[in-house]
Formats: structure tokens, sequence, C-alpha cells
């Protein structure tokens, strides 16, 4: 059973693609039930890899004809459901620790784990707020009240966060102000709706939300990992490794990029500074 704070897609084209075979079959082609409908792959997500995923999981399907599903939710709490046996074939997470816990416990296929990418934060508001923030400083005046990271006991991001509030010895100080989202697309829409003054999020969700946005200064914090693997159990092995494989190709790692990622290049993995940036119009 998912959390309330997952969200399951099943993209248009696999939509598309289960409409046309049943209308073959009315026509009076003969179908086995497995070509009507195709297992789908089932993919758990971190979410800061929502919009990233929503242009990469068609293009995949339309170069593989394998059908995706694809649940989003915190890191943590999508480790605890394959741990409890939930059917999986692909975990896409944020950081380390919990790949980490599901490898010791064999969960993991071997040799298929890779880091595809890193994610960095950001303190984001919405563009008509009257806030004009130019440092992590600035979050400790009267004027932010209040402000939204992903739960750091579940979501990675949320917990780099945390660490980089404590670093800049800013942690107690703007813990009354802390409203805990169950993940970090929650924490986005805190700051969407106006429940909060401001959010720290991934800037993959930042690039894509309209607003400003503010660098976390990775001296603080290092970028997070974004790694994936394929799950032990899964019954379709095959297609979950050319998943995989998909997403450390050019093409896709361009997608990521696009969405704010670092790819696995080099120069985009490199530490960067600090700086204030808006989103594209």
């Amino acid at each position: 059973m998912t959390p309330k704070s997952a969200h399951i897609r099943v993209t248009r084209a696999t939509a598309a693609r289960r409409v046309a075979l049943y209308l073959l079959a009315a026509l009076g082609f003969s179908c086995s039930e497995r070509e009507i409908d195709p297992p789908a792959l089932t993919v758990s997500a971190a979410s800061s890899l929502t919009f990233a995923f929503d242009e990469i999981i068609p293009l995949f399907e339309r170069e593989t004809d394998v059908p995706v599903t694809c649940v989003f939710g915190a890191t943590g709490q999508l480790a605890l459901q394959i741990e409890q046996g939930a059917p999986v074939d692909i975990f896409a997470a944020a950081g380390a620790v919990d790949l980490d816990r599901l490898a010791a416990r064999d969960l993991i296929a071997p040799g298929t784990r890779h880091i595809f990418c890193r994610g960095d934060l950001v303190i984001w508001v919405r563009q008509d707020s009257p806030l004009h923030l130019e440092s992590l400083n600035d979050l400790a005046t009267p004027a932010v009240k209040r402000i939204a990271i992903a739960h750091p006991d579940y979501a990675p991001y949320g917990a780099a966060a945390r660490q980089a509030l404590v670093a800049a010895s800013l942690w107690e100080h703007l813990e009354p102000k802390l409203v805990l989202g169950r993940t970090v697309w929650q924490a986005l829409q805190y700051a969407e709706t106006g429940d909060v003054d401001a959010a720290v999020v991934p800037l993959a969700l930042a690039t894509r939300a309209g607003g400003r946005w503010l660098d976390v200064p990775s001296a603080l914090v290092r970028p997070v990992d974004q790694s994936i693997a394929v799950i032990a159990s899964s019954r379709l092995d095959s297609h979950a490794l050319e998943f995989v494989e998909f997403l450390l190709s050019p093409t896709v790692q361009a997608i990521l990029r696009r969405h704010g990622f670092r790819s696995l290049d080099q120069a985009s993995l490199s530490p960067k500074s600090a700086s204030t940036a808006e989103s594209p119009s």
C-alpha cells in the first residue's frame, strides 16, 4: 500500500498503446492477453525526479515499447515499501543511505547500481514574494516567518537542507519556523500556495515551478547523488536494465541537465559557487 505522499502516474504513451490494442482486438485481430496488456515496468522514484521523469519515461516507452508505471515519493518511504515486499522493478533514489540499506539486505540486483546525476539545493520563493533573499542568513530575518523543507528523516534533500542550516549555524534559530513536508514536492507546494514564505528544495523542481531562487552554497552542503538500481526480485530485469542504460545515455543526460541536474560529465558534477537565479520566462 503506497503512503499518502506517493503519487502514481501511468504515462499517456502507455494509455494510448492500450487503446490501440483494444481497437485491434475489436476489429477481429487475434491477440494474446499479454499483447493486449503488456506488463508494465514499475519504477519507484524520488520526488525530486518528478519533472525530469515526466519527460524521460514517455521517451523510453516510445523507443522500447515497454510501458512504465512510476510512483513518486520520499526516498526513505519508497525504500521502506521495497523492504516490505512492494512489487518494484527499479528504484531511482536521492542519496545513498537507503540504497545502502537495501543492498545490505540483498534487495538490489548486483552490478545494477549507478549514480546517474546529482542535484543541488536552492531557496525558492514565489515570483510575487516581497522577499529579496541574498543569502541563507536572510532566512533568519523577521520578514521570513515560515520555511518549508522535506522531512529530514525520510527525504535526502530534507537531510541536506538540515545539514546546510546546521553548517551555517542557523538550525536552532530557524527550527521554530520550519514546516516539514512529507516530500520535497510537498515542501515546494507549501511555498507555491503561500502557506510558507520560502522553501528549501532541489533546483530540479525550482526550474519548472516559476518563482525566484537562490543557490544554497556548495561550501555548506554537497550535491545530492541521484542513484538508480534494479530490485533483485524484479521479474522484468532485462527491461529494467534497459531503463538503467537509458538513463545513462547522452540523450537522457542532456534532458537531466535541462531540468537542473548535474549530469555525469565531470564539468557538471564539479562543485559550483552560489549565485542567484531566476526561472526562465
